[in-house]
């Protein structure tokens, strides 16, 4: 891509002490994220997706190496980095309408853009009717448009995804990835997602970057560059799968073995 990167990662390392010992989680991340890009982080549980999304969002910064948001370092988290996690992370005593407008009462904006903004929201997530409601109320899916549409009312051009469609079922998953690029194409955010799903990230991205089991690295840079919307029953779909599984069964592999012998994977 011709803009320059939005998100910049620099030779980063991460390292965990625990009980008297070092984990080194992230090793020698270099990758750039450009503006509007659609990107997926895919490995097997423990190859440091989620500890990547946190040091971009400003949660757990690295050990070493550097993150650059608009040529900005990130030193915490920041308004400009929206998060969505898996957990919804509502607050169960609001309603929709008022866990929505949230981020924007904190902010202090004035009452009629909250009421516009808000209403604009539940429209495009298709939860008006549902904008009195709690979140004890509502279904899986419900709870995660809804958390989606709290971060989206603060403009953040960044949204960073931590497996947010991860504990819904095949249906619900499919309508909200449906959803979810929609929303992409119409606002222009650059979204960075973190999934095991094969299938999902082939879906949804413009590259998938593949990473290796602990010490994470990056294991294969892929642009996906199969036309919208996808088909996953497609030859060119299945092609792709076939492929990144075999580099995922291969991380799948050694892990086992490093296991099986007591030894690190390098």
């Amino acid at each position: 891509m011709s803009a320059p990167a939005q998100i910049q990662v620099r030779n980063v390392h991460k390292v965990f002490s625990t009980g008297g010992a070092e984990v080194v989680a992230l090793k020698g991340i270099d990758l750039d994220i450009h503006p509007g890009e659609f990107l997926c982080l895919l490995g097997p549980s423990g190859c440091g997706k989620s500890t990547l999304l946190n040091a971009v969002a400003g949660f757990s910064l690295p050990t070493t190496g550097e993150i650059l948001v608009d040529g900005r370092p990130v030193t915490a988290p920041g308004p400009d980095r929206g998060m969505v996690f898996q957990e919804y992370a509502l607050f169960p005593w609001m309603t929709v309408e008022q866990n929505v407008a949230f981020g924007l009462q904190i902010k202090k904006r004035p009452r009629a853009e909250i009421r516009d903004t808000v209403q604009g929201l539940l429209r495009m997530l298709h939860l008006e009717e549902f904008r009195a409601r709690f979140p004890k109320d509502l279904s899986g899916g419900m709870r995660q448009r809804v958390a989606i549409a709290r971060v989206l009312a603060l403009d953040s051009q960044i949204l960073l995804m931590d497996e947010p469609f991860g504990a819904l079922d095949a249906l619900t998953r499919r309508t909200l990835q449906d959803e979810l690029l929609r929303i992409w194409s119409e606002l222009k955010k650059t979204i960075l997602f973190v999934t095991h799903s094969l299938e999902e990230s082939i879906y949804l991205a413009d590259r998938i970057v593949l990473m290796t089991y602990r010490p994470g690295t990056l294991k294969r840079d892929v642009t996906v560059d199969l036309p919208r919307p996808r088909d996953a029953a497609s030859p060119e779909f299945n092609a792709m799968k076939k492929e990144l599984g075999g580099l995922l069964m291969e991380e799948q592999n050694r892990h086992a073995q490093a296991e099986f012998t007591g030894t690190a994977v390098d």
